[in-house]
């Protein structure tokens, strides 16, 4: 009986390749519900409220996670190549493929909003990989510890967006508030598996880099 040739560093580098293609170039589909389906399924359109000002400023902030789930992918798919521990590898891969509904849904709400994603995802993606390749080969958990950070900032980040969204917006608002609990969860679990503690002086750096992001994502 012929054995099966388990994956090498190879296979996985070329998986990663062909994950970094689909994220960037391809159409996302989420396999969790649309968190505003509710609101969606109403008489009238959610959207109907919203003025053309309040459309073209929500549509940049969905850019702008779009644009961080870009990064997260990027940088859980680099932790989860270089991670030891195959427990660690799994939790980077779960919170992956948990990142990509959220890659849906941003994605498909700037595009109804009638606008478009960053014209950069490619340069997001290539550097939030190495930033995650850096992380990781640093430990598992300073690595963990690097996600857990990720994600708290990510939280407040999207914390942030409930308050600058439109009120009128109750779409962007559901989805960015069922992403806004996917993170809390993330960093939990990046600390229950052993997470370290980051240095101010990093946490300062990684607040830094997202400024540079975010202010960049809203425009271009």
């Amino acid at each position: 009986m012929e054995t099966l040739r388990r994956p090498g560093v190879l296979d996985n580098w070329i998986a990663a390749f062909q994950s970094a293609v689909t994220v960037v170039a391809g159409t996302p589909e989420s396999r969790r519900p649309d968190p505003a389906a509710a609101i969606r399924a109403q008489p009238d359109s959610p959207d109907t409220a919203l003025a053309p000002a309040d459309k073209k400023h929500a549509a940049a902030l969905m850019r702008v996670n779009h644009v961080g789930e870009i990064c997260a992918q990027a940088m859980y798919e680099a932790q989860s190549l270089v991670a030891r521990d195959p427990d660690s590898r799994a939790l980077f891969r779960q919170a992956a493929e948990e990142e990509s509904d959220h890659l849906a849904w941003t994605r498909g709400r700037v595009e109804e909003l009638g606008d478009r994603v960053s014209r950069l995802v490619p340069l997001w993606y290539a550097g939030a990989f190495a930033i995650g390749c850096a992380a990781a080969v640093l430990g598992d958990r300073a690595s963990l510890g690097f996600m857990a950070e990720t994600e708290h900032q990510v939280e407040e980040h999207l914390r942030s967006h409930l308050d600058k969204l439109p009120p009128a917006d109750r779409v962007s608002r559901a989805i960015v508030d069922q992403m806004k609990t996917d993170e809390i969860g993330h960093a939990y679990a990046a600390r229950e598996h052993g997470g370290s503690a980051l240095p101010l002086a990093v946490r300062l750096a990684m607040r830094l880099a997202a400024k540079v992001m975010t202010t960049t994502a809203y425009r271009i």
